[in-house]
């Protein structure tokens, strides 16, 4: 009998120490949850990479709502604490002829007025067009959430540089200068069989290309390199007189695949004072197939650049509604946990608002100072 009573006691003592375990990891796992929130609360996040429908903001796909059709909506920020995002005015890349040029045209201006519709129209009183960065300070402050606007695939001017100053009149300040096949102005990472794509055409940016660069750098809208070839981009950097971004793009250390930087380019970004912003397009986070991608893959790749090129040169790019989202990061009622990885992993609160927002508002107000100097 006393035996018995013996090991039950040790059992019970047993048990009650794994509790004790159990309850201090969850008070301090409590705890980094409890500073991330902080964290979270007091910095600027903004997402740069957007996608929108044809749609968009009408009845049939409503951004006011927790659209179920939506990873980017206006609740789903409020939730998540997002206080900006670039739109994307999106055109397919298509046939090199008058015909396409019009079509890409006309598709860039749907875009467009369904981003005016939104902020003028639908919900003045929740959300507005941020043209600078300290247009998107001053909105953050008030509560409402600041939307920029970015135009995805230079494509959408056809060969016509007046194009450029009626964009940045309507609100755009980057363009990603190709999508998936080649265009006018440089090649793409991804040439387009349908399009009779050969791997590479120009060898980088085309004589038009660097034309469009002089005059995003005279005009102040960012040259975007996500999407162009690894030609494409160091010839950008070339003749770019101003920093660059990479809009939204991973580490090709981490997963293969020709949207990503390779190291590299990563050194040369950081050199030229840009900036990448990493993506939770899940196949360019994954380091191998059948591996799922969740929000600690996506700070992997954070943390690549981090530790390879520097905290200054690194922030975030969804993708969300354009093949973007992940477990953890599906949405962006889900950006607290971003921040919350990023503090487990020891990061300052210094560190995650560069990564958030600071990192890139530092380059496009550089680049605002290029313009005023050309």
């Amino acid at each position: 009998m006393f035996f018995r009573t013996a090991r039950i006691t040790l059992l019970l003592a047993g048990i009650l120490t794994v509790l004790a375990g159990c309850s201090q990891e969850m008070v301090v796992e409590q705890e980094l949850i409890d500073r991330a929130k902080v964290i979270h609360e007091r910095a600027l996040t903004l997402d740069t990479h957007v996608d929108i429908r044809l749609t968009y903001a009408t009845a049939e796909l409503d951004p006011g709502i927790d659209n179920p059709k939506l990873k980017c909506d206006l609740v789903k920020m409020n939730k998540g604490g997002v206080d900006g995002v670039f739109l994307i005015v999106y055109t397919k890349q298509g046939e090199r002829n008058a015909d396409g040029y019009k079509k890409a045209y006309e598709t860039a201006m749907v875009r467009f007025n369904a981003i005016k519709r939104l902020t003028g129209q639908m919900y003045p009183e929740r959300c507005e067009l941020a043209t600078s960065p300290d247009a998107f300070e001053r909105i953050a402050k008030t509560g409402k959430r600041a939307v920029m606007i970015g135009v995805e695939n230079g494509f959408a001017i056809g060969k016509d540089l007046k194009k450029l100053q009626e964009f940045y009149d309507l609100g755009a300040r980057y363009i990603t200068l190709t999508h998936i096949g080649h265009n006018d102005i440089c090649d793409s990472s991804q040439p387009r069989d349908a399009l009779g794509d050969e791997q590479t055409e120009h060898n980088g940016l085309t004589k038009f290309g660097r034309e469009v660069v002089v005059q995003m750098n005279r005009l102040g809208m960012m040259c975007d390199a996500s999407h162009i070839s690894d030609e494409s981009f160091f010839e950008l950097i070339k003749a770019s007189k101003a920093p660059i971004i990479v809009s939204h793009s991973s580490c090709r250390a981490l997963a293969e695949h020709p949207r990503n930087l390779t190291d590299g380019q990563l050194v040369a970004l950081a050199k030229n004072g840009g900036v990448i912003q990493i993506t939770s397009v899940k196949n360019f986070l994954l380091p191998a197939s059948g591996v799922e991608a969740d929000v600690k893959i996506f700070v992997d790749h954070i943390e690549h650049v981090v530790e390879l090129i520097g905290i200054d040169y690194v922030g975030i790019g969804s993708d969300f509604d354009g093949g973007g989202g992940i477990e953890g990061f599906n949405d962006h009622s889900e950006a607290l946990n971003v921040t919350i990885e990023l503090v487990r992993r020891g990061y300052s609160e210094e560190d995650i608002c560069k990564i958030w927002s600071g990192n890139f508002l530092r380059v496009w107000r550089e680049v605002e100072v290029v313009a005023k100097e050309l």
